[in-house]
């Protein structure tokens, strides 16, 4: 096997250039799955490449034409990401080589841990994220030894299994040698020291970061060598919800080996002994996964992800053909689809003439929405914060998207767009919908202010498996009890977007038309009356 994953380097080859990740796009799905066909991009006509969607042949690349947006809102970067997977194990340390303000979301991820280990049963505890705080000073002269006197602090406070560093834009700008000093300082404590080049400006999308934190785990405390297999052991690709996998996995007599948040240095460690890997995203779980089966043997699953009852049908099924316990599997799918059956066929029936949008990362997005059709909601429109044209494992059900539209229908109003909250009206707009279930709380309640009633899912596991599909239809149910509230709540609360925005009906006005910000632009450089100058002024922030 070609090993993609390349376990030797500190850091990680971005998405955008390993994958092809894309943050803006807009039209039907199906033509998204057309332009993403990386092997059939380009074919030779007459000697001549002939291009059929993407912006570049196979063999240039794997990118595709996306739409540029003129501003950000409400992102996350690598950096941040970092601190909530690394920062909320519960046996290591995460030094933050940065200025305090990166730190800021530290207490958000604080309580996100606080969460995460309530929902897995283990005992209660803080993070162990440390900033090294740097000052003026040590931008003009570096932080280096700074960053060493940490390391000795946090191993004489903590006495944790495992010291990260996570870089940041700063350290980056400086030139900090994060390895250098890792290498150096990892003998001193006698734990591993593992740098993480995870800088804001990296990446244009945060899901890098989830690599880069992956990265550093498989490099340096993952076994490299395993004296033993666990054939009882499953690995878990996981964020912080609930565990719900045990259950699911009980009859196949498996026991579930959560991987990141919340796990400990030894579960981290274990991993390679475990007989496959699994995920409830394969947009979280892919690089993880792949690199375990280059680079340590342990078998991937290849099957639609856990999600609706075809999807959740196929994933055990190839779980148990991993695991030897083929001749149980029937049984017990067969046993499953008769418990839930008279649930279902009463949300069935009250979700008639429903319709649902889903606003979520992308395969999450498309396991949700595969649970909403499972429901009998339809789903015309749905947003998702990036698309990945290429994988990182070879599985032929790791292109959700095109699973998702294969065996539910095509979505005619399918967004890719990150975060961006001043788009939602245009989107919402143009959408059949009733509700809407959003990953990131910050878009619900935009959402919510337009006068739609919004799930907002914290807890990542709610949809897994076949109590899954019961489980979103009764929650979705006490959703759809607050639609007057949120009607109310429209008439009553003014969005900070004027009336010129939200009459329109394109959410990529801004990209598709920029004569529309150059004219104001324009009129704020060219005009002599200070007032008009104000006014344009204005119009353009009240635009934005």
């Amino acid at each position: 096997m070609v090993k993609k994953i390349n376990l030797d380097m500190t850091s990680v080859e971005n998405r955008e250039t390993r994958l092809g990740t894309i943050i803006g796009w807009d039209g039907k799905a199906s033509e998204l799955i057309r332009q993403s066909a990386y092997d059939e991009r380009s074919l030779k006509k007459n000697g001549q490449k002939h291009r059929i969607g993407g912006c570049q042949g196979a063999g240039l690349g794997c990118k595709l034409c996306e739409m540029k947006s003129p501003l950000n809102q409400e992102t996350m970067c690598s950096n941040a990401i970092v601190q909530c997977q690394v920062g909320n194990l519960t046996d290591c340390v995460l030094i933050d080589h940065s200025p305090i303000g990166c730190s800021g979301e530290n207490a958000k991820f604080n309580l996100a841990m606080h969460v995460g280990l309530m929902r897995r049963g283990k005992p209660l505890q803080n993070t162990f994220n440390i900033s090294t705080n740097l000052l003026e000073k040590d931008m003009v002269f570096g932080a280096s030894n700074k960053l060493r006197q940490t390391i000795r602090d946090v191993k004489e406070r903590y006495n944790p299994k495992a010291i990260f560093i996570g870089m940041a834009c700063a350290t980056a700008i400086i030139g900090e040698d994060i390895d250098s000093v890792a290498e150096e300082m990892e003998p001193e404590v006698g734990v591993p020291v593992i740098p993480l080049h995870c800088e804001g400006f990296r990446s244009k999308h945060w899901s890098t970061g989830f690599d880069v934190a992956f990265h550093g785990v498989l490099r340096q405390i993952v076994e490299k060598h395993p004296t033993k297999k666990q054939n009882d052991l499953l690995n878990i690709v996981a964020l912080w919800g609930t565990d719900y996998f045990t259950d699911l996995l009980k009859p196949l007599g498996l026991k579930v080996n959560y991987l990141l948040d919340c796990a400990s240095y030894e579960e981290l460690r274990q991993a390679s002994e475990a007989v496959a890997t699994a995920t409830f995203c394969d947009t979280l779980g892919g690089y993880f996964a792949t690199a375990l089966e280059e680079n340590f043997g342990v078998p991937q699953i290849d099957a639609p992800q856990p999600y609706g009852i075809k999807g959740t049908d196929e994933w055990l099924r190839a779980i148990a053909k991993v695991t030897g316990k083929e001749d149980i599997i029937e049984e017990y799918i067969e046993a499953e689809h008769k418990r839930i059956e008279p649930e279902l066929n009463e949300l069935r029936e009250y979700f008639k003439g429903k319709n649902g949008v889903v606003m979520t990362g992308s395969a999450y997005a498309h396991g949700l929405i595969t649970v909403l059709s499972e429901l009998g909601i339809g789903h015309d429109a749905a947003l998702v914060f990036h698309h990945d044209p290429i994988y990182d494992g070879a599985g032929k059900h790791q292109d959700t998207l095109k699973e998702l539209v294969e065996t539910y229908g095509d979505i005619p109003h399918y967004t890719v767009s990150k975060t961006r909250a001043f788009q939602l009206p245009q989107l919402l707009k143009r959408a059949k919908t009733d509700f809407l279930i959003i990953r990131h709380p910050g878009l619900a309640s935009v959402s919510g202010h337009l006068g739609y009633p919004t799930l907002a899912m914290g807890d990542e596991h709610i949809p897994v498996g076949y109590d899954g599909i019961i489980r979103v239809g009764r929650i979705l149910k006490g959703v759809l009890a607050r639609t007057r509230f949120n009607q109310v709540l429209k008439r009553h609360v003014k969005l900070p977007y004027n009336e010129w925005w939200l009459s329109q009906d394109d959410p990529f006005l801004l990209t598709n038309k920029p004569e529309v910000l150059e004219s104001i632009e324009h009129r704020i450089k060219v005009g002599k009356d200070v007032n008009e100058k104000k006014a344009a002024g204005k119009e353009l922030k009240t635009a934005l």
